[in-house]
């Protein structure tokens, strides 16, 4: 029992979130744009683990069987939870759904965590609500099914918290937390990563730049965020530095066209809640909403800050300026946590942040989206209303914050109305219209599943691969030899060749950089074909044969930069520890 009061306001958040996503339980998988992409892929990355390899990059089974690097350029962090929760006995489907619900009640956790630092108990709940019910949220799991996005939903809150823990108390365990979110943000989705990896950067420089007295900590904290950076960057280096770098070698990878995808001014304020795509001719077919509650949210911190104009003291200059002048520190050192003082600084910074960030989803920031090249890979204007909604719902913990209301009884009056509206209102988007009752081999059996590569428009496919060939089930492929298959693997085949005369061998396997072949032992040239295939030479008599997908110079050392940026982030950890069993 003293547990559970201790953590009533997480369990709280947990038992909103799982309200959330209750309907998921249901059998069978809701019709979302994306759901049935992941199950497929779930099922090809769980098969190519499976076989052995540690990081998959390629699926075997796509593209009329000839493989495509689909995994070289797609986030993995959904593929590895699914892959656990298939290990533990669940289908593909029902990982699917495993997937959403986990990053759902981890973000509503990780929100609070991050706003109970600012505006205390009752205002992270209340922020944690308005993040869990905002209708982008829910659109993302019932309309969309971006199982990668709904992850990076649950991680950012989870970044901002470790590093406002890390900055006020430099801890090292923070600084770990803080590296090992950003890794992954960026591996739940590349997209996004950007989105809220921006964010963080405008985030921390308020923090240190801002709010910091000092030009000494100034310096020390910007070295610390440097740390923070390289590492989580190390970390996921696994999969961002072979999927940037190797870009050239697959097709397709921007086939969308941001101006297109401008919503409709009204519809940001409020829209129908339709399944249909973005875009110019079937704009209104999905929502594109805020969120009335948001929008409450949001002016009504515009009104907080009238109520704590007159106010001499705000939440940093009192915590960090006392601080530094009265030497409050704890026995190691550390500062000490911050008080719960409204900020008016603060409040101003997630406003401003609000109305930029409203601004570059409306058309009329469409000379930024065709200017600045790098804009394009968010693919979506109204994609950054995942920022916006993050940015809403903290603001909305502001109306009932410690700093603002001491009156209990009024304080816990008014979040209540506040979560009551913000559930209230979108009761009616946590839920999908119907379940395919279908099963994991329904979507396996079918070839408009398994014979495209599994992306709108076909995208990854190999540079060269010529789209047009018929399926076979022969990887290897001659007409004069006699070919025996010892092993078979998706990334790999050993086979035994008999041939009367020198010959060419055909693998039948879209080309990629990374595939070798092994004659005996040695490695051999291999060419590709003009349809995009490749094959190599054996010599007459008895050969045997490995042709497997090995890594190239890029990925070799993006896998050396992971594991050295594990290790250092395990020496800090184990370094911390040290010193606290000698204090």
């Amino acid at each position: 029992m003293k547990l559970i009061l201790k953590y009533k306001f997480i369990i709280a958040c947990v038992i909103i979130a799982f309200i959330s996503v209750f309907s998921l339980m249901r059998p069978g998988l809701p019709p979302t744009h994306d759901g049935e992409y992941h199950v497929m892929r779930f099922q090809q990355f769980y098969k190519v683990l499976n076989e052995g390899t540690l990081y998959p990059r390629w699926a075997p089974d796509f593209n009329n069987g000839f493989g495509i690097p689909l995994f070289n350029y797609v986030y993995p962090l959904p593929n590895y939870v699914a892959a656990l929760t298939h290990f533990l006995g669940f289908g593909f489907i029902e990982s699917f759904k495993l997937n959403m619900i986990l990053a759902t009640v981890l973000g509503a956790i990780f929100f609070y965590l991050f706003a109970e630092k600012y505006w205390g108990r009752v205002g992270g709940l209340v922020s944690s609500v308005f993040y869990t019910f905002s209708p982008y949220h829910l659109l993302d799991i019932y309309v969309r099914g971006s199982v990668g996005e709904v992850w990076s939903l649950g991680l950012a809150p989870g970044l901002l918290f470790a590093y406002l823990s890390f900055y006020e108390s430099a801890k090292t365990k923070y600084f770990v937390l803080s590296s090992v979110f950003l890794a992954l943000l960026i591996l739940a989705h590349n997209i996004l990563a950007i989105v809220f990896f921006g964010f963080f950067l405008l985030y921390a420089g308020f923090l240190i730049i801002g709010k910091t007295s000092s030009v000494k900590s100034i310096v020390t904290n910007v070295k610390n965020l440097g740390g923070i950076i390289v590492i989580g960057l190390g970390l996921s280096s696994i999969f961002w530095l072979p999927a940037i770098l190797e870009k050239e070698y697959v097709r397709g990878l921007q086939i969308f066209d941001p101006t297109r995808h401008f919503p409709q001014l009204h519809s940001l304020v409020y829209s129908s809640w339709g399944y249909g795509f973005s875009g110019s001719n079937v704009m209104d077919q999905m929502s594109f909403q805020i969120g009335i509650a948001n929008l409450i949210a949001v002016v009504g911190s515009l009104l907080t800050l009238l109520l704590i104009k007159n106010k001499s003291s705000t939440f940093f200059s009192r915590s960090i300026d006392s601080r530094e002048k009265n030497n409050d520190t704890n026995p190691r050192g550390k500062p000490r946590g911050f008080e719960k003082v409204l900020d008016k600084k603060l409040i101003i910074f997630f406003l401003t942040s609000f109305t930029i960030v409203v601004f570059l989803i409306t058309p009329f920031s469409s000379f930024i989206w065709k200017n600045f090249p790098i804009m394009s890979y968010v693919q979506f204007p109204w994609r950054l209303l995942s920022l916006v909604i993050l940015i809403a719902s903290f603001l909305a913990g502001s109306l009932v914050s410690d700093g603002l209301i001491t009156n209990k009884q009024k304080k816990f009056l008014l979040a209540g109305l506040l979560a009551t509206l913000s559930v209230g209102l979108s009761l009616k988007y946590i839920k999908a219209p119907f379940h395919h009752q279908r099963n994991d081999q329904h979507y396996f059996s079918r070839p408009n599943f398994t014979d495209g590569t599994n992306s709108p428009g076909n995208v990854f496919n190999t540079a060269l691969f010529n789209a047009e060939l018929k399926k076979t089930d022969k990887r290897l492929f001659s007409e004069s030899s006699e070919i025996s298959i010892l092993s078979s693997k998706s990334t790999k085949e050993k086979a035994t060749i008999k041939t009367k005369k020198d010959e060419k061998i055909l693998v039948n396997v879209a080309y990629f950089p990374g595939w070798e072949v092994l004659v005996n032992k040695r490695q051999v040239p291999i060419d590709v074909t003009k349809d995009g295939l490749f094959r190599f030479s054996v010599p007459k008599g008895d050969s045997v044969v490995e042709v497997e997908l090995k890594n190239t110079r890029i990925r070799l050392i993006s896998v050396i930069m992971t594991i050295l940026s594990a290790f250092v982030l395990f020496g800090l950890f184990v370094r911390d520890k040290y010193i606290r069993i000698k204090e």
